[in-house]
């Protein structure tokens, strides 16, 4: 192991004396080190390229800004091959919080999402990436595929 000194601080100092409470942590380099390897995990996501991955885009948007939802919807529908599936919840009444599950390439899925959070209107947003190994990536797809049959026949009823 290597001995690195930081320093910090009062505020951060005290960010950190609480999130190690939280969790649990005995001491500082533990949580640290979990902060860092966190840190590094979604950097090297951020920049990944055409490497697979999922993510989850949290935002929160004013639904009454003007024609932010109409736009929201319509960016959605062009990237439908990279947006799985939204959770819409209604914060207050000016207020609502979206999570939406990505798939595909890190570098679309980055684009994408830099794109929905850049929006007019969509106060806070921050997005998680996690790897998706092309297993991972191709048993998603293959359930999308058997999902979107499954829909194209049901609306051919």
């Amino acid at each position: 192991m290597q001995r690195v000194t930081i320093t910090i601080d009062d505020d951060l100092d005290s960010e950190l004396a609480r999130f190690m409470r939280a969790r649990g942590y005995d001491n500082r380099s533990e949580a640290i080190r979990d902060l860092a390897r966190s840190g590094l995990q979604q950097a090297a996501m951020e920049i990944s390229g055409h490497r697979p991955c999922v993510a989850a885009l949290v935002y929160v948007y004013d639904h009454e800004a003007r024609e932010l939802p109409k736009r929201l919807t319509r960016d959605f529908h062009k990237h439908h091959d990279l947006a799985q599936a939204t959770l819409h919840v209604h914060l207050d009444e000016e207020s609502c919080m979206e999570v939406t599950v990505l798939k595909g390439q890190g570098s679309d899925v980055q684009h994408f999402a830099d794109h929905i959070i850049a929006e007019r209107g969509v106060r806070h947003g921050h997005v998680v990436y996690l790897p998706a190994d092309k297993k991972t990536h191709s048993h998603i797809d293959t359930a999308h595929r058997r999902r979107s049959s499954r829909q194209r026949r049901h609306q051919h009823v």
